[in-house]
């Protein structure tokens, strides 16, 4: 086990800071600080300051000896929901000094103030709903999942034509036309009822979460162009298949999260309707459109405001009150009806890009339509101190976020597998820990891949030159058979990494079947029914069965161990049992101990028992984990 480091101050050991990380409002907060005796301190003050205001200044009393270091204390109570920043300056014999924080937590004692230490602090009486991360999620894209019948152009207001694909093994198109443009018009006819035939195989992963990349009516593949909020896109099905989906995936202990596309619409919509598809008058037709306000225009109807730039995603005033009504506030609005039809939640793209009281008051009519539904946001960084557009934003103080896509860990996960250290991964997790609140932490979205990343397998296969190649060349790549057995070793680490940290492990469809891809669109190809990795998709079975039977795993703590080089070793702990992570993805043997008289790999159910006063000696091979459950202490 760790021991507590001997430094000044540390702001993850209850020793200096109680309680650990992030704190409700009006919770005393417990500061001590340990100066050594022989620096001759004479005062020492804590500084707190909540985020953009000036700081204040809490006094910090001497409370006796520690050793050969004093003591002093200080208890501070954050008054409101914020984000505060702290530090603290330390008058001595040889003058100021301020310790601020260093590397992992540690105090650092400098001449002058360096970074300051993050203080979370959010609404005592929010509770975010537990099912979510306490589960495995699955995640489709939906067209590319699984289609119960050839594809047939769709009739009906607002379709456009489509290229359909025949062959369900097809390269997704991903050349321009004769106008350079990349249309994103082929489609190959995945359904909701395709998805409702495959619920057996998703129960025999265990999944308790299907989440769908956009489902409603649009001109693309992708469907983030959204045409019609409350229509079921007609190449998907009817709002009946989606009724019945969530009728089928509910009594196999499953829930529905549907993504929200509420930064812009499409440009062939009902809403902005610029090329006259829909019998509504949108607002590219006519400044008395009812639509008309919704949107950007600086100089109407051509130039207006759309995201990334893209003119087929005319971007919308959320704050505009005919918007907020129509997709939050009425009793029939789009957040509202698809819960009442089914959902249990909406994850909400760019949710940096949407403004906090949009996000604050879809949250509040989410929660008046059905209590336990969950709102997740696209935040690729640090969520809890996250600035967009120069403004800090205000995700987990209460009624914002539930949770968020955690791309840090996928971001460390590949980091340590591509050669990066132990050490930056548990630094990098450890962040997050202590800046998210709890519940938060313990319900993230956990992904390795998705729609807007290469698949997890080319990741982890590919080299610098291999990302050179042309479009051509991308678009049929496949790894190498030597380099493709090392890429599946590496995914079979990350894997036991995702799915044995707090939150719900994501699967990406079709990652655990063995998919490769690189960037979009061959990062969306069709599910491999039929041409499945076996062994891949077997080891994903038993990740998963051992994930949905631990409640260790789904709600225990969480200590880092041994983390050095290639080394990570971790622990999850409840009342009940102890779990010992231990992943080596060098490419030596490495020796270390599992502090317990007796240890089972739940992978393989191979049991160790050399124990001496250390615990059981492991030697673990190279591009191996063990997911090992413990049995007594030495």
């Amino acid at each position: 086990m760790k021991t507590i480091p001997d430094c000044m101050y540390h702001s993850r050991y209850l020793k200096y800071k109680t309680p650990y990380g992030a704190v409700p409002a009006g919770q005393t907060v417990v500061f001590c600080t340990y100066p050594k005796r022989e620096r001759g301190t004479e005062h020492i003050t804590l500084w707190v300051e909540e985020d953009g205001k000036e700081p204040e200044s809490f006094p910090m009393r001497w409370h006796g000896l520690d050793g050969a270091r004093d003591k002093y204390v200080v208890n501070y109570v954050p008054p409101h929901p914020g984000l505060y920043w702290y530090y603290f300056t330390v008058d001595t014999a040889d003058g100021p000094r301020y310790c601020a924080r260093g590397y992992g937590g540690r105090g650092e004692v400098i001449d002058t103030l360096g970074d300051k230490y993050q203080l979370t602090v959010y609404d005592r009486s929010y509770r975010p709903p537990r099912w979510f991360g306490r589960g495995i999620t699955y995640n489709i894209f939906p067209d590319r999942f699984c289609r119960d019948k050839m594809p047939v152009q769709p009739e009906g207001e607002g379709v456009a034509p489509r290229v359909l694909h025949e062959n369900w093994d097809d390269i997704p198109a991903y050349k321009p036309d004769e106008n350079g443009e990349i249309l994103n018009n082929d489609f190959f006819g995945g359904t909701l009822r395709g998805v409702i035939r495959k619920l057996d195989y998703l129960e025999s992963l265990r999944v308790t979460t299907i989440y769908f990349n956009p489902i409603f009516q649009a001109y693309s593949n992708h469907r983030y162009d959204t045409g019609d909020y409350k229509r079921i896109d007609p190449l998907l099905g009817s709002e009946e298949d989606f009724r019945t989906l969530c009728a089928e995936a509910a009594m196999r202990g499953m829930r529905v999260v549907l993504d929200g596309v509420f930064n812009h619409t499409g440009y062939d919509s009902r809403y902005f309707n610029a090329r006259g598809r829909y019998d509504s008058v949108g607002a590219h037709q006519s400044q008395d459109s009812p639509y008309y306000r919704w949107y950007d225009f600086q100089q109407w109807p051509d130039k207006y405001g759309s995201w990334w730039g893209i003119y087929t995603l005319p971007q919308v005033r959320e704050m505009d009150e005919s918007y907020l009504d129509y997709i939050i506030e009425n009793e029939d609005s789009v957040v509202r009806r698809w819960l009442r039809l089914g959902a249990s939640g909406w994850r909400l793209d760019v949710a940096d890009e949407l403004p906090d009281a949009f996000i604050q008051r879809l949250n509040a009519a989410a929660k008046k339509e059905k209590p336990d539904a969950v709102i997740i946001g696209e935040v690729w960084e640090d969520a809890s101190n996250k600035i967009a557009y120069s403004e800090r934003r205000k995700y987990f103080q209460g009624g914002e976020l539930d949770s968020v896509m955690n791309y840090p860990l996928r971001n460390a996960i590949l980091a340590y597998l591509g050669g990066g250290t132990a050490e930056h991964f548990a630094e990098s997790m450890e962040v997050i820990r202590e800046n998210y609140p709890h519940d938060v932490f313990y319900g993230l979205m956990n992904v390795i891949g998705t729609h807007d990343t290469a698949r997890a397998l080319t990741m982890l296969g590919v080299t610098e030159e291999d990302w050179k190649m042309d479009r051509d060349g991308r678009a049929r790549y496949t790894l190498p058979p030597d380099r493709l057995e090392s890429a599946q070793r590496r995914l079979r680490l990350a894997a036991t990494i995702q799915f044995t940290m707090p939150g719900s492990p994501t699967i990406y469809y079709g990652d655990e079947a063995g998919r490769q891809g690189f960037e979009d669109p061959f990062n969306r190809r069709t599910y491999p029914w039929g041409q499945e990795d076996r062994e891949m998709l077997a080891f994903y079975r038993r990740l998963c069965n051992l994930r949905a039977d631990s409640n260790t795993l789904a709600n225990g703590a969480l200590n880092f161990l041994e983390c050095h080089g290639a080394l990570l070793q971790y622990e999850r702990v409840s009342d009940h049992s102890r779990i010992m992570v231990i992943v080596n993805r060098g490419h030596n043997t490495v020796e270390t101990y599992a502090e317990a008289l007796y240890v089972v790999d739940m992978l393989s159910g191979e049991g160790f028992d050399d124990a001496d006063s250390h615990g059981v000696h492991l030697s673990v091979p190279p591009e191996t984990a063990y997911i090992l459950r413990c049995f007594g202490k030495p």
